[in-house]
């Protein structure tokens, strides 16, 4: 059985209980659980043939209103949240520097629905090399390897590098530069036009020029629905919007016609699976 697929469960025995409220929130605990095993692996620092440490310290950047509806539950949900990525870790042969904790903060640049994952990694006092993390819980003061720079070598590692090689991620999530400084969150290109898309009322923002659709834990948008592909449909955002089927199993129905390819207006219904994806798009 999959990761997210025990977490789903663990968490369904709860929805009567304290986390009752929390799935009127927009934002699921489910699509933030997707999101934190991106980061490990977009994160992933190979020490040596036997250990790749990934981050155990992460920040979920969550809307005011669903950073108001999470709050009240975000330690227990924390570390609901904490133990579905050491399972994740021990599946994938990850390790860390220290224990592992999640934290919910609120950004007031983000739309109800929309989320924001940003991880470092933080070594405690006791670790002279990457193991498994211990308790999950606040990490023990220590030298930290801090939002993006990299934790202190153990002794007979090889040396890091200074700098991510090119197109690799900083702290947080964001591309980290020569001389160490982290720049400012991007949230969105800039430009007139925003786009975005609606599934079964929530709204998924496109901040990108594409944007991947499908089953998998690695596309943008994580749709759960068994008639939909790991990597279903690509939407192109431009003059005009696009969308290219990815050689998907069931293909896709844009605006009632089945197609391999298709233009986007404001308003396209894309359907997937049994999955209703609305398109919208506006001027700025």
């Amino acid at each position: 059985m999959g990761v997210l697929k025990k977490f789903e469960q663990r968490l369904e025995g709860l929805v009567n209980g304290t986390f009752a409220k929390v799935f009127k929130s927009e934002v699921q605990p489910v699509e933030i659980a997707g999101a934190l095993q991106r980061e490990c692996d977009n994160n992933a620092t190979i020490w040596n043939r036997d250990r790749t440490v990934v981050p155990n310290d992460f920040i979920v950047e969550l809307s005011t209103p669903d950073f108001e509806r999470l709050s009240p539950y975000s330690g227990q949900l924390g570390d609901e949240l904490a133990g579905m990525v050491r399972d994740y870790a021990k599946q994938q042969r990850y390790t860390f520097m220290g224990p592992i904790k999640v934290h919910l903060e609120k950004a007031e640049d983000l739309d109800t629905g929309l989320y924001r994952v940003r991880s470092r990694t933080l070594a405690s006092s006791s670790s002279q090399s990457p193991g498994p993390a211990g308790p999950v819980g606040a990490p023990p003061a220590g030298r930290a390897g801090g939002y993006g720079y990299p934790p202190a070598a153990p002794a007979g590692a090889p040396p890091m590098p200074s700098a991510p090689p090119p197109g690799g991620r900083g702290g947080y999530g964001y591309p980290q530069p020569a001389g160490g400084q982290r720049p400012p969150a991007a949230p969105a290109p800039t430009g007139r036009a925003r786009y975005w898309i609606e599934i079964n009322g929530t709204r998924h923002q496109i901040s990108r020029a594409t944007l991947v659709l499908g089953r998998s834990t690695d596309a943008d948008v994580r749709i759960d629905d068994p008639g939909v592909s790991r990597r279903h449909c690509e939407i192109r955002t431009g003059t005009p919007s696009t969308i290219q089927d990815l050689g998907s199993t069931n293909g896709i129905v844009v605006d009632g016609q089945h197609t391999t390819r298709a233009t986007l207006r404001d308003g396209s219904r894309i359907v997937v699976g049994s999955t209703t994806v609305i398109y919208r798009q506006a001027e700025g």
